[in-house]
């Protein structure tokens, strides 16, 4: 086993070596422009993209004319998002989404907001889930997109998908979905989903930084968009720019493995994820598990350690690569917005460690883990008043803490 290990694979995967290969030709053999037609340099480029759409598309049950290539899945959110509302603002100005939503949709609404569009941010219960009900009665003939996620980047929770879709089918409303911490790591099927525009990257499934995917479904309903980047009208219109054929053949690549492996994959990840939060709670006290217990993605496990603080955890295995909170909004101070919309406290909600197990994690490092995580949790709660007073029986919420 080799130090440092990686325990943060949410916020993004290292490059499968088999990816790598299928990569390395396009940047110096066949470097072609896709989109130069009248030479042979073109046509094999053009074939490699049309490849990896063909297999991108499989994996999510669509057409692969369905498939636009962006640069990640916040350019795929924010193109979802603002590409609808433009379209359809005769039929309405109101879009409903999730207070525990990525960044990259939650601040492409609150751009949406400041140019006059409605939006409703819905609660989730005490396990991060979204109440399909809670979506229905917020629907009104203004309506023209709902926006859930598929699966949380921060606690692993995995949304009714299924029946949100249903409900925007029966009232005639465009759903979004972004799917980025699910695709490749649990089933995904777009049309039986009822989705009708989902964003997702090839960089959390062992792919290239740098290329994601925005489906957009052509029948029943053809959802239309306007482009966020104009130009030379590549893919569909909807995203112009040479394409990176490189990435793009990567990204096939990744989906590929993806849908090979899957099977078997979810099921190691979830035993050795399973048996980090046993090695974890059966040796320490007041550890809470935050999100759903059993609907939850197969790598995620996002635990309070109580008495102690993240960062000061995080400090003490520094060997060992984990988040508190999510990566993009780990450089503020503010604890976590997701955990806060769970209703934990903001004293857990600062002591939440995320855990993300993949592709290349071992059992090795996972016992590694628990050992340090033991440890380090002990020690710190070794020198916490708090924890002391805890321990002799004092209800920490009932203190008056004297001001100075």
């Amino acid at each position: 086993m080799k130090l440092p290990i990686y325990m943060d694979n949410h916020s993004t995967t290292s490059c499968d070596p088999r990816v790598v290969d299928a990569m390395l030709p396009f940047f110096t053999e066949k470097f072609g422009n896709s989109a130069s037609r009248n030479h042979s340099f073109g046509w094999e480029a053009e074939e490699a993209v049309d490849q990896a759409r063909r297999r991108i598309a499989k994996l999510i049950h669509a057409d692969a004319k369905e498939i636009v290539f962006t640069s990640g899945a916040t350019e795929s959110d924010n193109l979802a998002l603002k590409g609808v509302v433009e379209m359809y603002k005769e039929k309405g100005d109101h879009v409903i989404t999730s207070s525990t939503e990525h960044r990259a949709v939650i601040d492409a609404a609150k751009s949406l907001e400041k140019k006059g569009v409605r939006v409703t941010y819905l609660p989730v219960d005490k396990t991060g889930m979204i109440n399909p009900d809670d979506v229905r009665a917020a629907i009104t003939d203004k309506t023209i997109l709902i926006s859930i996620m598929l699966a949380s980047n921060e606690i692993g929770t995995i949304h009714p998908i299924q029946e949100i879709g249903k409900i925007a089918k029966e009232k005639g409303v465009l759903f979004h979905c972004d799917a980025t911490q699910g695709v490749g790591k649990i089933p995904v099927n777009a049309s039986e989903m009822g989705i009708d525009l989902m964003s997702f990257t090839s960089h959390k499934i062992y792919g290239p930084k740098g290329i994601g995917a925005l489906y957009v479904r052509r029948k029943a309903p053809r959802v239309r968009l306007v482009p966020m980047i104009d130009g030379g009208g590549h893919e569909r219109g909807m995203r112009s720019g040479t394409l990176p054929v490189p990435l793009i053949a990567g990204f096939g690549k990744a989906v590929e493995l993806c849908e090979q492996e899957m099977p078997t994959e979810s099921v190691r990840i979830q035993g050795l994820r399973d048996r980090l939060q046993a090695g974890i709670t059966d040796a320490l006290e007041a550890v809470y598990l935050n999100g759903h217990p059993t609907e939850r993605l197969p790598g995620n496990l996002n635990l309070s350690f109580a008495y102690v603080e993240g960062e000061a955890l995080l400090m003490g295995v520094k060997e060992i690569a984990l988040s508190s909170g999510s990566a993009c909004t780990s450089a503020t101070l503010e604890p976590s917005y997701v955990l806060r919309a769970l209703g934990v406290g903001s004293d857990l909600a600062h002591s939440s460690i995320r855990f993300g197990l993949g592709r290349f994690s071992t059992p090795e490092e996972v016992d590694y883990t628990i050992d340090r995580m033991i440890k380090a949790v002990n020690h710190l709660r070794e020198m916490s008043p708090l924890y002391e007073m805890a321990k002799e029986g004092i209800d920490l919420k009932t203190v008056q803490w004297a001001a100075h």
